[in-house]
C-alpha cells in the first residue's frame, strides 16, 4: 500500500496501523490526521478516492462523514451559548414556539443536544426531497409527539437531529447551520469541511459505499448485531431503532450531488481528515491563534448528560452536550475524551488531557454503529504513541 503524508517522530505506530487497515481490515480509501497541542503530527492518506474506483486518494480528497457531522454541528449551539445568544436551560419553545406542541413544552435546549428530546423518529418518514428542503423537517419534528417525556430518558436522534439543530440555529441567528459553520468555523480555521457541499468542491469529494469486513479482520467495537436484542431492534420495522434510522425514506443516495448540497447536520457533512482533526484541536486549545471553546464550554461538551440503555441504539451510550463520551459502546482516547463517530467508519475526537485531536475519514462503509475496527485501531495506535 502506497501511503502518502507525514508523521512526527513518535507517531510511527499510527502509520503502521493505517497501513494495516488496508492489508487486513478491508480499507479501500481513507485518511487520518492527528493534532497534539494545536500542532499537526499525523497527516496520512492512501487507497482510492472512490470506493468503487481506481483513481488515487489525493491530498485534498474529502468524503461524506455521516454522523461525525453531529460533532461539528454541536459546536454551533455551544458557541452561541458561549456568546450569550442561547440559553441551554431555556425551553426550546422560547426560540421556536411551534416546537412546544404535542407534549414538548418542557423540552429544553440541552435536551436537543443530549438526545433527550424524545423525538428520534417521525410518524411519517420524510422523502429525500422533504428532508433537504430546509422547512419540512422542522415542521415534522415540531408536530411530532414525543416517544417519552423530554428530559426523562435518552435515545439517539439519528436523523431528526438534523432538523432540531438546524431550526434552532436558524431561529436564534437568522442563518442556516451550514452558512454559520462556513462563516464562523470553517473560514477562520481554514477547514475543508462543509454542511452543504458547494458545487465548486464536487471534484474533490469521493464516492462512499459499503464494504465487507474480511473474515480475518481484527474486531472490536459495537456492531449492528452484537446480541439478539439489538438484532431484533434492527429487524423490526416498527421498532424505534428502525424508525429513527429510517426517518428519511427511501434511503438517500449519499453520492448524489443534490443530497450532498443539502444541509443535514446529522448525517451529510463532508470533510477531510485534516479538517476534522483541526476542528477538534481548536475545541481544546489554540490552533494558529484560534480557539473555539472557552474552558466552561469545554466542560459542557464533555460533562455527562445521558448515560445507560439507549432507546434507539439499544446498548448503553454516554453523551455530553452534543458529543459522545468515552465508554464501551464508543471507545475514544481516554476517560475525558469527547467526539463523534459516523456510522460505518469516520471518527472525530478530542482528548483535553493529552492535547490530542484526531480525524479519520473513509469511503468504505462497514456495518458498525459507533466503533469501527479501523478507527479503533488508529485510536489504539495514537494512545500507544502518547
Amino acid at each position: 500500500m502506497d501511503v502518502q503524508g507525514t508523521v512526527a517522530e513518535g507517531f510511527e505506530p499510527v502509520r503502521e496501523a493505517f497501513i494495516r487497515n488496508f492489508e487486513a481490515r478491508g480499507e479501500r480509501g481513507a485518511a487520518v490526521a492527528v493534532y497534539r497541542d494545536g500542532v499537526k503530527v499525523v497527516d496520512l492518506w492512501g487507497g482510492v478516492r472512490d470506493v468503487d474506483g481506481t483513481e488515487p486518494w489525493a491530498v485534498d480528497t474529502a468524503q461524506v462523514v455521516r454522523s461525525a457531522t453531529k460533532g461539528v454541528a454541536a459546536a454551533v449551539p455551544l458557541l452561541l451559548h458561549q456568546r450569550g445568544q442561547l440559553d441551554l436551560d431555556a425551553p426550546v419553545g422560547t426560540y421556536w414556539p411551534e416546537f412546544k406542541g404535542a407534549g414538548k413544552e418542557r423540552a429544553l435546549v440541552r435536551h436537543l443536544l443530549s438526545h433527550r428530546a424524545g423525538v428520534p423518529a417521525l410518524e411519517r418518514p420524510l422523502t429525500v426531497e422533504e428532508a433537504a428542503d430546509g422547512t419540512s423537517g422542522a415542521r415534522a419534528v415540531a408536530a411530532q409527539a414525543p416517544a417519552w417525556e423530554p428530559g426523562t430518558d435518552h435515545g439517539y436522534h439519528a436523523q431528526t437531529y438534523s432538523w432540531l439543530l438546524s431550526e434552532l440555529v436558524r431561529r436564534v441567528t437568522g442563518r442556516t447551520i451550514g452558512r454559520w459553520t462556513a462563516e464562523e468555523l470553517a473560514r477562520p480555521l481554514g477547514l475543508d469541511l462543509w454542511i452543504g457541499a458547494p458545487a465548486e468542491e464536487a471534484h474533490r469529494i469521493g464516492r462512499i459505499g459499503p464494504v465487507e469486513e474480511p473474515p480475518t479482520a481484527a474486531g472490536g467495537g459495537l456492531k449492528l448485531r452484537p446480541k439478539r436484542s439489538v438484532a431484533e431492534a434492527y429487524r423490526d420495522p416498527d421498532s424505534l431503532t428502525r424508525r429513527a434510522f429510517g426517518a428519511i425514506h427511501p434511503l438517500p443516495d449519499e453520492n448524489d450531488p443534490l443530497y450532498r448540497a443539502a444541509e443535514l447536520p446529522a448525517s451529510n457533512g463532508i470533510s477531510t481528515a485534516r479538517a476534522l482533526a483541526r476542528f477538534y484541536a481548536a475545541t481544546i486549545g489554540e490552533v494558529d491563534g484560534h480557539r473555539l471553546f472557552a474552558p466552561a464550554t469545554l466542560t459542557l461538551a464533555r460533562t455527562e448528560e445521558s448515560a445507560g440503555p439507549d432507546r434507539v441504539l439499544v446498548v448503553g451510550t454516554r453523551f455530553g452536550l452534543g458529543y459522545m463520551l468515552h465508554g464501551p459502546a464508543s471507545p475514544l482516547l481516554g476517560p475525558g475524551s469527547f467526539g463523534h463517530p459516523g456510522r460505518g467508519g469516520s471518527l472525530g475526537l478530542a482528548d483535553p488531557e493529552s492535547g490530542i485531536a484526531l480525524g479519520y475519514v473513509t469511503n468504505g462503509m462497514r456495518k458498525g454503529v459507533t466503533a469501527d475496527p479501523r478507527a479503533q485501531a488508529l485510536v489504539r495506535a495514537v494512545r500507544a504513541a502518547t
